[in-house]
């Protein structure tokens, strides 16, 4: 199954931008990697902006170039506004649900769940992170799944910090999705107007 494995540290830093989770390198390094990280130029062209604000989406959500292509391709065939569409059809994704919901602590440990045989959705058992969960889909963590110590202590730290656009059942371990989440309720620092802009050319 192909996703990012290289150093996340390294990714941050380039961005400027915890997009892995807190990280000690950004506050000890604030300058992008590289051996010319300090010296680098600070005026950058509108493309290179363009194109940074697409990496970013890409490493934040855990997806691929041609995912990514193909979910955008998707947003732009819908009516509304495309930025907004294409961070929903990302947030709609399995792996990020299960993330939102708190049953894990990372996107990355969301995918490992999902394709670890440990997600249901309406009762039935889904392996695929990319999964696109609807309006009314119930997310649940499976049965013999409910006692590992990462959902647990998980679900205990992430208490109270789930979107408006899902509904949590603590007694069933099971979430349901009751809306599309609103551009303003997506707390991630994403610039999608320069990604439709680079799609656009």
């Amino acid at each position: 199954m192909a996703r990012y494995r290289g150093p996340k540290a390294k990714i941050a830093r380039r961005f400027n931008d915890p997009i892995f989770g807190p990280s000690k390198a950004l506050q000890n390094k604030s300058y992008p990697p590289g051996q010319h990280g300090r010296g680098r130029r600070k005026k950058q062209s509108e493309y290179a902006l363009q194109l940074m604000e697409k990496q970013k989406a890409k490493y934040t959500y855990g997806v691929l170039e041609r995912q990514f292509a193909n979910l955008f391709d998707k947003a732009s065939r819908k009516s509304g506004i495309t930025g907004t569409i294409l961070l929903q059809l990302l947030e709609s994704r399995l792996d990020n649900v299960v993330y939102r919901l708190g049953i894990a602590p990372t996107r990355r440990a969301a995918r490992q769940l999902v394709s670890h045989k440990h997600i249901f959705v309406n009762g039935e058992l889904v392996n695929i992170p990319s999964f696109q969960v609807k309006i009314g889909d119930i997310v649940s963590v499976r049965e013999r799944s409910k006692s590992l110590e990462n959902v647990t202590n998980s679900l205990a730290a992430n208490a109270g910090k789930r979107g408006p656009w899902l509904e949590w059942d603590n007694s069933q371990l099971a979430g349901k999705m009751i809306a599309l989440p609103q551009r303003e309720e997506i707390p991630e620092n994403i610039q999608e107007q320069l990604i439709v802009e680079l799609y656009s050319k």
